[in-house]
């Protein structure tokens, strides 16, 4: 099952395990969206099947639908990444838009993680990939409440991940962090990029690579492995300027 299927890295991620014979659950909030990807998979693949749900996951009671609705497909691999950023000052953004990016990019992930990470449990297989960002390894001015919940998503997958590990289980969680990716992203946070982007096809394949061999942090490009490495030197307060600096560039 993959969440933000309809566009994006959600999509190629959709086309690429298609190519793998996985049957597939697509979820997200446009049904014509979605229904062009079906199209697209039918292309791939004849023999996959395909489940469309239209869900708007900022709806609470809407994500534990959804999992009432699917928990009887064996899903054996889910993909959380449905979410969204808000640009501008902490200050002037709307709260009303933030509580719904926060309930999609945080409680609905955290919703969907626990509800399958049960079910796998019990069968002692599966696999979930988290789509954070590297915007989960620093704070964003700018994008404060975005960088904030991807750093939620980051933290809790490497926690799951050890308990897990302790457990002995054969359950895998990885965590995705790509930096800038050429999707939709852009339009809804209402803003452009300052650096150049990774298309979404290719992270989504080094992501379905890198997942089924078992990595637990996923970072695409060079780039960003270097800035995940460098920040751990720098001061926090230094990296936030430095973030501020990069972020006021995405101004439309």
């Amino acid at each position: 099952m993959i969440t933000g299927a309809s566009s994006g890295i959600g999509r190629d991620i959709a086309l690429n395990l298609s190519k793998l014979n996985y049957d597939l659950i697509l979820v997200g909030r446009s049904k014509e969206s979605l229904e062009k990807v079906k199209e697209k998979i039918s292309d791939i693949n004849s023999n996959v099947k395909v489940k469309i749900v239209v869900v708007d996951l900022s709806n609470l009671q809407k994500v534990k639908e959804l999992y009432i609705l699917t928990r009887n497909d064996d899903i054996d691999i889910l993909i959380n990444n449905a979410g969204f950023g808000v640009f501008g000052e902490f200050v002037d953004t709307d709260i009303n838009i933030e509580l719904d990016m926060l309930d999609v990019n945080i409680r609905a992930l955290h919703m969907l993680t626990k509800f399958y990470l049960k079910d796998m449990l019990k069968k002692d297989n599966g696999i979930i990939l988290n789509v954070a960002s590297s915007a989960s390894f620093m704070s964003g001015p700018l994008l404060s409440s975005y960088y904030a919940s991807k750093s939620y998503v980051y933290r809790l997958s490497l926690a799951i991940r050890e308990e897990l590990r302790r457990r002995k289980s054969k359950v895998q969680i990885s965590v995705l962090c790509p930096g800038p990716v050429d999707t939709n992203f852009n339009e809804r946070a209402g803003v452009t990029f300052g650096v150049k982007a990774l298309s979404s096809s290719y992270v989504a394949k080094y992501a379905l690579n890198k997942m089924f061999l078992g990595k637990t942090i996923i970072i695409p490009g060079f780039k960003m492995k270097l800035v995940k490495f460098g920040v751990r030197f720098l001061p926090d307060k230094f990296v936030t300027r430095l973030t501020y600096n990069i972020q006021k560039k995405k101004v439309k």
